[in-house]
C-alpha cells in the first residue's frame, strides 16, 4: 500500500530504482569494415564510370538555393504547423531567469555562484511563474526575455510554502507577452505536448515535443541539499534538461498546463510538471496584490486506489481517505474541522471534479483562494453527503 498524507504534509513516495541494459556487440563494426573494402573495391573498379558520369552532368541543374516547390524544408506537414504556431505564439512569453548567490568556501572565502533556470510570464505588468528551487536562496535574479532584453534585481515576491513553485515580479513594465493558462485537469495520457525553457542554461527558449505519459505521479525530487516530495505531476516525454525548470509545459493550443520541474537523471524520456491548476488559487491572490497565500484544507488523507480500497475495505477504488492511523486526520478547528468532515470520510468531488481521476484533494484544492467556499462531496457509511468549506491560508 503506498500512503500519501495531505497537501499539507506530503509523505514521501516509494520509488523503485530504474536500470537500463544495454547491450555492446562487435557485429556492427565488422559490417563496417568489410562494407569499407568493397567500397574501395569498386571505386577501383568503377572510378572511371563514377567520373565520367559527374564530368557530364549538367551543372544547369544546381542551383545555388532551390525553388520554394523543391525545397523539403517547406513542405510543412500538419503536426509541424500546429508545433510551429505554437512556439511562434508563446515563445516571447518565456523567460531565462540567472540567477547568482554567495557560499562560503571551506577556507572561509566568500565565492559568487551562478544559476539558471527558466519562467513564464503570466502578466502583461511584469508576473512571472517559475519553481521554487530556481530562485531559493539565491542574492540577485536577472531575467532575459525572448527577444534579449534583460531586466536586473527581480523581485522575488515568495513561493508555495507545499509545491515547487514561486512568483517573480518584473517593476515598471506593462506591455509584456503573457502566456495563456489552461486546465490541467482535462488532459489525456497520450496527448501531444510541447516544452519550452531554457536548456543547460545555455540554449534559451529550447523547444522540445512529446506527449503526457502519464497524470498523478509521485516523486521525490532533489536540488542541491534540499529533497522535495511532490504529488500529482504530470509525467511526460518531452525532452526537459536541467535549465528547463520553471519552464512551460504547453498543449497544441499554446495553453499552458504544467510547469517543468524535475528529470530522472539516469533514465530517458522522464520528465515531471507541476498541473497548473495547482498554482491557480495562489496565483490569484498574487494578481489581486495579497501576497503569496496557499489555500488549507485540513485534512490527512490517503488517495484511494485498488490497494488501497481492498487493505480498508472500501466501498469505492477512487477518492481521498480521511485517515492518519491512530492520529486524528482532521485538524482542529481547521476548515475541513468547521465544516463537519470527519475521519474515516471518503472525498470524492471538490466542487465538480471526481477525486483521482481529475486530480487529488490537495491539487484541487490548489485551485482555489483563501477565503474561497467550495463544495465537498462525501461519502460517509454509505451516505453521500455534500459541505461547504471555507478555505483559509496555510500557515507554515
Amino acid at each position: 500500500m503506498s500512503e500519501k498524507k495531505d497537501s499539507e504534509t506530503p509523505a514521501k513516495p516509494s520509488q523503485q530504482p530504474m536500470v537500463v541494459a544495454t547491450s555492446k556487440r562487435r557485429a556492427p563494426i565488422v559490417l563496417i569494415i568489410v562494407a569499407a573494402v568493397i567500397l574501395c573495391a569498386a571505386a577501383g573498379f568503377g572510378g572511371m564510370k563514377l567520373y565520367y558520369a559527374i564530368s557530364n552532368k549538367n551543372n544547369s541543374e544546381v542551383t545555388p538555393r532551390q525553388t520554394v516547390a523543391d525545397d523539403g524544408n517547406q513542405q510543412i506537414t500538419q503536426e509541424e504547423e500546429v508545433i510551429a504556431n505554437v512556439v511562434e505564439k508563446v515563445s516571447p512569453s518565456v523567460v531565462s531567469i540567472v540567477t547568482s548567490s554567495q557560499t562560503t568556501s571551506f577556507y572561509g572565502g566568500v565565492q559568487e555562484e551562478e544559476g539558471a533556470g527558466s519562467g513564464v510570464i503570466v502578466s502583461s505588468d511584469g508576473y512571472i511563474l517559475t519553481n521554487k528551487h530556481v530562485v531559493d536562496g539565491v542574492s540577485t535574479v536577472n531575467v532575459v526575455l525572448h527577444d534579449g532584453t534583460t531586466y536586473e534585481n527581480v523581485k522575488v515576491l515568495g513561493s508555495d510554502p507545499l509545491n515547487d513553485i514561486a512568483f517573480l515580479k518584473i517593476d515598471d513594465v506593462a506591455d509584456l507577452a503573457a502566456a495563456e493558462l489552461g486546465d490541467s485537469s482535462s488532459i489525456r495520457v497520450g496527448q501531444k505536448v510541447v516544452a519550452i525553457g531554457n536548456s543547460l542554461g545555455q540554449y534559451q527558449n529550447t523547444v522540445t515535443s512529446g506527449i503526457v505519459s502519464g497524470t498523478g505521479r509521485p516523486i521525490s525530487a532533489q536540488a542541491g541539499d534540499q529533497v522535495e516530495h511532490l504529488t500529482d505531476l504530470i509525467q511526460t516525454d518531452a525532452a526537459i534538461n536541467p535549465g528547463n525548470s520553471g519552464g512551460p509545459l504547453l498543449n497544441l493550443s499554446g495553453q499552458v498546463i504544467g510547469i517543468n520541474t524535475a528529470i530522472v537523471e539516469d533514465a530517458q524520456g522522464i520528465g515531471f510538471a507541476i498541473p497548473i491548476n495547482a498554482t491557480k488559487g495562489t496565483l490569484k491572490g498574487v494578481l489581486e496584490g495579497k501576497g503569496v497565500q496557499r489555500a488549507y484544507l485540513g485534512v490527512t488523507y490517503i488517495s484511494i486506489t485498488a490497494t488501497v480500497a481492498k487493505e480498508y475495505s472500501l466501498p469505492v477504488k477512487r477518492g481521498a481517505f480521511v485517515y492518519n492511523g491512530n492520529e486524528p486526520a482532521v485538524v482542529s478547528d481547521s476548515p475541513a474541522a468547521q465544516a463537519g468532515v470527519q475521519d474515516r470520510d471518503i472525498i470524492t468531488k471538490v466542487g465538480d471534479l471526481e477525486v483521482g481521476a481529475k486530480g487529488e484533494v490537495g491539487s484541487l484544492v490548489a485551485e482555489y483562494a483563501p477565503g474561497d467556499t467550495i463544495e465537498l462531496t462525501i461519502l460517509r457509511n454509505s451516505q453521500t453527503l455534500t459541505v461547504k468549506v471555507t478555505l483559509a491560508a496555510y500557515q507554515s
